[in-house]
């Protein structure tokens, strides 16, 4: 029977953009009454066997607090998941996904012979990574222009990825009302309040909800407090707010039965787009919706197109946040009710969701988007490399021109240990 593992260390959003993968895992593990084993932060233990339920779930200490007291701190809960680690070296794994580039992926993957490894490995006492990854570092070079999803990056390391339009539910309403995600880690690629506050208040009036619910970490209460206090009325007085209200699992239950969720990319919107509910994201600064938007069919993102976008999160911003403004424009409120006619502001551009023959996708329905020609080049491109087909309309040429430029001939003269050329390209 086959037995697989992966290991995803990072945090709530990529826990849920790993289903293409482990779905798929799990259809080939369960026709010979096999196992999908997952690796993940002790943190995200409960809402990860609420997601996959299927799953054998191992937590490990993968974050922790930052100083001297953080790493004392870390040491010992490592020491503490020696069990874990032992268990998890006892079974004989047919393929172990490692997604994560850190020391205790790392560390994990060299329990492991490198053959049977995806992903990042150790080989020979060397970090490496598999030809795809190594692709998309690549293509990070032009992110505008790259156009993959994060989840189906991480599908695409298995050989057989189940098909995207079978990874989450298509949106629709489930009767809950509208939510509001305050805000996602980088404050830079959140809305503040004041911005915030007409964009809730018209999606409130334009989908007819009667219920308003704010989710956020106990941290944001005084963000839910200040959208309150710029809210008209009748929409304040619809308002629950729940921000520090919930647990992980408790979330995904209270976002599961909503009507839609408006917010910035965060971990919120992955577990709503898990659900099928729907989505009105907004995207800015280093937020770009072709690399973490949310998956499936049915949602809608607006993604800021100024000339630095995306930026780098790391990065301190020497643009003033020029990508703000266009989200506090009257334009993306006229689009937002559905005024006939409208057309959001310079620098935004509206996005439906759908899926293709490489996985998720966003496509535009309103306002400019510069890179929409080279990006769909692009995955052309990556269709052909990773699902075996073509695009309608794909020009040859562009491919090989692409293939010449990402391509190495280390790629496939030197393929990582148990991977044939073709398992690679």
């Amino acid at each position: 029977m086959a037995r697989f593992l992966a290991v995803q260390l990072a945090r709530i959003g990529d826990l849920a953009q790993t289903r293409r993968l482990l779905a798929g895992l799990w259809r080939q593990a369960e026709k010979t009454g096999g196992e999908v084993h997952l690796a993940v932060d002790l943190s995200l233990v409960p809402l990860a066997r609420r997601l996959y339920p299927f799953a054998v779930v191992h937590g490990l200490p993968a974050h922790g607090a930052p100083g001297e007291a953080g790493m004392a701190a870390a040491a010992a809960r490592v020491r503490d998941a020696r069990p874990v680690f032992a268990a998890l070296a006892e079974i004989a794994f047919d393929k172990v996904f490692l997604l994560n580039f850190s020391p205790l992926a790392m560390a994990l993957g060299a329990m492991f012979p490198p053959e049977i490894q995806r992903g990042y490995r150790l080989h020979a006492g060397q970090a490496d990574k598999d030809a795809l990854l190594r692709l998309v570092f690549r293509l990070a070079r032009d992110r505008r222009g790259a156009g993959i999803n994060l989840a189906d990056i991480w599908a695409h390391l298995d050989d057989d990825p189940l098909p995207p339009e079978a990874v989450n539910p298509p949106a629709a309403p489930k009767g809950g009302g509208l939510g509001v995600a305050l805000a996602g880690r980088a404050a830079r690629r959140s809305l503040p309040p004041d911005v915030l506050a007409p964009l809730v208040r018209t999606l409130f009036l334009a989908t007819g909800a009667t219920r308003v619910t704010l989710f956020g970490t106990k941290s944001q209460a005084g963000e839910a407090r200040a959208l309150l206090r710029r809210l008209d009325p009748a929409v304040r007085e619809a308002c629950d707010d729940a921000t520090g209200a919930t647990d992980l699992p408790g979330l995904f239950d209270a976002l599961s039965g909503l009507d839609r969720l408006v917010t910035p990319d965060t971990g919120a919107m992955h577990l709503a787009a898990f659900c099928g509910v729907p989505v009105t994201a907004f995207f800015l600064s280093s937020a770009w919706s072709h690399e973490t938007g949310p998956y499936g069919v049915g949602h809608t993102v607006w993604q800021h197109t100024t000339p630095c976008a995306p930026c780098l999160e790391s990065a301190p911003c020497d643009k003033g946040l020029i990508c703000l403004p266009p989200f506090a424009d009257p334009g993306l409120l006229r689009c937002l009710a559905g005024a006939q006619k409208a057309v959001p502001p310079p620098g935004l551009v509206g996005l439906a969701t759908d899926c293709d023959a490489l996985g998720a996708l966003c496509r535009p329905f309103c306002g400019e988007d510069p890179t929409r020609a080279r990006r769909e080049a692009m995955r052309a491109f990556l269709t052909r490399r990773l699902a075996g087909g073509a695009a309608d309309g794909v020009d040859v040429l562009s491919g090989h021109d692409l293939a010449e430029s990402l391509s190495l001939e280390t790629d496939w003269v030197l393929p990582p240990a148990g991977r044939s050329l073709a398992g690679e390209w």
